[in-house]
């Protein structure tokens, strides 16, 4: 498993799996499938069009179908968070490398530089494929100049998810309180690092969150509680204060 750490907004250092030069292919791939039937499509309606009254249908046909192709890639990214079609089914996406969702200003720039990536004049991908295999977080000419990169999504973390990842008793008292100076990216941002422990084993991570966790929350690691059991014991506060906060 090939891995990036990318210094988050909060100065965390984070591992993420980064994607494949197989994957980005097949997302591709997948894509431009997509383009395929689409333009199977365009061609039956021009030659329906041919018997309609209708003369510049084909023409409007043409038009929407080279727009489309043009703007999909930077709609696509912007309105399914960093994903195309091929590259939600390959369960990879763009991310910026402050560890947060690129801005506009990224997804355009990543979108402009696709002529230089994967234009008919440097070799239909080719410099992307070079790109993306020397540079040190695998990143195309597009995502070196908007300083994004593609990782695997399944290590990102919804708060949705941290809510059902520690079950608490009924009669459970939450021991930090201060967990209310905490909000959803904190605490998803902490279960990341908690997750990255239990695959890697890197303690590193640790004991990086758990110090910044306990300045920001004012607050200190009681005796004889670790750094591990102070964060996965203030996810566990953390559930059960915003839990009885929703009630």
């Amino acid at each position: 498993m090939e891995t990036i750490t990318i210094s988050t907004a909060q100065n965390v250092d984070i591992e993420y799996e980064v994607a494949g030069l197989g994957e980005r292919i097949a997302a591709r791939l997948i894509d431009l499938a997509g383009f395929a039937i689409l333009y199977i499509v365009v061609l039956i309606l021009m030659v329906a069009a041919q018997f309609s009254t209708s003369g510049n249908l084909s023409i409007i046909l043409i038009i929407l179908f080279a727009v489309i192709f043009i703007f999909y890639d930077l709609v696509c990214e912007m309105t399914m968070d960093g994903q195309s079609f091929g590259k939600k089914i390959m369960k990879i996406k763009v991310i910026s490398l402050d560890g947060g969702q690129p801005t506009f200003g990224q997804y355009l720039m990543r979108w402009i530089f696709r002529i230089v990536d994967f234009g008919v004049m440097f070799g239909w991908g080719v410099v992307a494929l070079v790109a993306v295999a020397v540079t040190e977080k695998h990143q195309r000419i597009g995502d070196k100049l908007a300083k994004t990169t593609l990782i695997k999504t399944v290590p990102r973390t919804k708060i949705d998810n941290v809510a059902f990842s520690f079950s608490l008793p009924e009669d459970y008292e939450p021991t930090f309180k201060e967990v209310l100076h905490l909000n959803d990216r904190d605490a998803e941002l902490i279960y990341e690092v908690l997750t990255g422990y239990y695959t890697t084993g890197n303690p590193d991570l640790i004991y990086a969150m758990a110090a910044k966790t306990k300045t920001h929350i004012a607050v200190n690691i009681p005796a004889g509680m670790n750094e591990l059991q102070f964060l996965e014991t203030v996810m566990k506060d953390y559930k059960h204060v915003t839990a009885n906060m929703n009630v």
